[in-house]
């Protein structure tokens, strides 16, 4: 059963990804963005904002990662949005198929697409003076918070995209996540903001995974930050899988 799976699955994401091939202007597309922030904040913001010590680039950059991200999840809503309305979704049920085969392909291109997305944006950061000398245990673990973080948001591009009436609406579901980053330390120091604000910018999933990434490439003691981040992204991911199963379920039924 699981070499039925693990085969069916390499299939179908083998076929996801030859459709990204053919057409690359997906990667392009959700890696402008995230650049045109990172070149407004640095040339643009960057002089008029203090994050203590450092280089701006340096401070920037997590937050910038994880608008990849989210921004690459738009296109996982759209194409499996795409796939289930053209019928293609149904097609595959009526094979001999492992029926979570059709999803996780969807998940496994996402990761692939999310990581070359998420160089690219690192290579135009080294070329803006990122800097780091941080060991490769804390590129690991800095690695590992960012795919955590890339497979919730991507089981909920699928449930956006299980459900979703219309193809904007399929894509809509990032918005939100493109937006939290804005309202975090990301971009400035959260003891620079207004009350509410910062009540609400310290105590939301964004904060935390920045702050973890930061502290984790600048070589600097690993607070609870890292702690929360993972629990964040475990738990939002625990949740939207569980929720897109049941979406596909009901799609099924």
């Amino acid at each position: 059963m699981t070499q039925h799976f693990v085969t069916d699955t390499a299939a179908l994401t083998g076929r996801s990804l030859r459709h990204i091939a053919r057409s690359p202007d997906t990667i392009i597309t959700t890696t402008i963005m995230p650049i045109a922030f990172l070149l407004m904040f640095v040339y643009v913001f960057g002089g008029a904002i203090d994050t203590g010590s450092g280089s701006y680039v340096n401070y920037l950059l997590p937050g910038i990662l994880l608008i990849t991200i989210a921004s690459s999840n738009a296109y996982t809503a759209f194409r499996l949005f795409m796939d289930k309305s053209s019928g293609i979704v149904e097609r595959f049920q009526s094979m001999p198929i492992a029926r979570s085969s059709v999803l996780w392909a969807h998940v496994l291109t996402s990761l692939v697409a999310s990581l070359i997305s998420v160089v690219v944006v690192v290579l135009v950061a080294l070329l803006l003076g990122f800097r780091s000398g941080a060991g490769p245990l804390a590129w690991l673990a800095v690695a590992g918070i960012l795919l955590l973080f890339t497979l919730a948001l991507t089981w909920l591009a699928v449930i956006a995209g299980l459900s979703a009436k219309t193809v904007d609406g399929a894509s809509a579901f990032s918005y939100p996540l493109i937006f939290l980053p804005f309202v975090s330390s990301a971009f400035v120091l959260t003891a620079t903001m207004p009350g509410p604000v910062r009540a609400f910018a310290e105590n939301q999933p964004v904060t935390p995974i920045v702050n973890a990434i930061r502290d984790l490439y600048s070589q600097q003691p690993v607070s609870t930050d890292i702690w929360a981040a993972l629990a964040w992204c475990l738990g939002i991911l625990v949740v939207a899988y569980a929720l897109a199963m049941v979406a596909y379920r009901r799609k099924l039924a």
